[in-house]
């Protein structure tokens, strides 16, 4: 693998001012949203300073990742070839974004880009990287289907001591040893936001149904976590009465709703642990005479479609989840492999919509 000198006016930054500046990154895109329920087509304009991803400040204590204690070298990113791998195909407009992010980001700085998708086949995945790695990839991306089984990967990238960073889903594995940096919001968080948004909607009586997202990813279990423990805390008299999986798609989550409406006629409350399984919920409540509001439906994601769902009363509220990653991205494998000190866990703020401010801020979503 070709490595390049390090330039020694960059060692001379302290640090904590690397940090300092990584945490201040905001990211920018300009993603194109799926077609909505009804087949209109919305395109999302240009992010601005109100789009870009925003980073919460570290916690007391929290762990950074360098170039030596990983067991890297030093390169200059703007030589480096950089490989992503996206983990599903790019119809979810969560997806979209995220992919359009690194492109437009890694064009930005003149950085060689090769990427893949696994179309949501796991088993891809794997060999994609693998592929990638085999092209010449100096630094990686990846935006991980599952958490688990990635073994064959980091065995790959450390023989070649090539460092990873992964975005939006957590590969179970030792930071600063398998990988250096996890860029993603906080979705235990994500999941208690979701529940006061359900809490409010409800008035914190009945019974609610929840969409989960696919297995075998922290994701799902996370936002499932935070939902619950924030029910059980404020609203136990409000009742998780069906769980059933979506997989993160709007088809998915059309029959799952179909099936819930047949055996839990009195359901009150949906929450979708995706914007695309929600409008799924959406489509199976006009499917069977539902008129909107009659079950609240709380998602997470923030897609132009899902806040326009709350524009038009089908859906209660919306957790924002940022899926612009490319500029915090390069700024953290730039700032890693010029030796200095990156964080092990860069967790992204992220905002939510309501009837409150959907209509005024519906251009801020994706």
């Amino acid at each position: 693998m070709q490595r390049f000198p390090h330039r020694p006016q960059l060692l001379a930054r302290p640090a904590a001012v690397a940090l300092a500046a990584a945490l201040a990154l905001t990211a920018t895109a300009c993603a194109k949203s799926e077609d909505d329920a009804s087949g209109d087509t919305r395109q999302s304009s240009t992010a601005t300073a109100d789009t870009q991803q925003k980073v919460v400040k570290p916690k007391p204590g929290s762990k950074n990742c360098t170039v030596d204690a990983y067991g890297g070298e030093k390169i200059d990113l703007a030589n480096a070839t950089v490989g992503f791998s996206q983990s599903e195909k790019e119809a979810n407009p969560f997806r979209i974004a995220e992919t359009q992010s690194i492109k437009d980001e890694a064009k930005k700085r003149g950085v060689k880009l090769l990427t893949a998708n696994a179309q949501s086949q796991f088993s891809k995945q794997i060999s994609d990287v693998q592929d990638l790695l085999a092209k010449g990839a100096d630094l990686l991306v990846i935006a991980p289907l599952n958490s688990d089984g990635w073994d064959p990967v980091l065995q790959a990238a450390a023989a070649k001591k090539v460092p990873i960073v992964t975005i939006d889903r957590k590969i179970n594995a030792e930071a600063c040893k398998d990988y250096v940096s996890f860029i993603a919001s906080d979705f235990v968080e994500q999941g208690r936001r979701a529940a006061d948004q359900m809490i409010e909607a409800t008035g914190g009586k009945g019974e609610v149904a929840i969409l989960l997202g696919s297995a075998g990813n922290n994701v799902t279990t996370e936002r499932t976590q935070g939902f619950k423990e924030r029910i059980a805390e404020k609203a136990p008299d409000l009742k998780v009465v069906f769980e059933q999986t979506g997989d993160f798609a709007r088809e998915k989550g059309q029959q799952v709703t179909e099936q819930l409406i047949q055996s839990e006629p009195g359901i009150k409350g949906i929450y979708a642990e995706n914007d695309e399984m929600g409008l799924g919920a959406v489509a199976a409540l006009k499917g069977a005479g539902k008129k909107a509001g009659d079950v609240k439906i709380i998602t997470v994601d923030g897609t132009r479609n899902a806040v326009q769902g709350i524009v038009d009363g089908w859906i209660s509220g919306v957790i924002e989840s940022n899926p612009r990653f490319g500029p915090l991205a390069f700024q953290t494998l730039d700032t890693f492999t010029q030796g200095e000190a990156v964080p092990q866990d860069v967790i992204i703020e992220d905002g939510a919509y309501d009837a409150d401010n959907a209509e005024q801020d519906l251009g801020k979503a994706y």
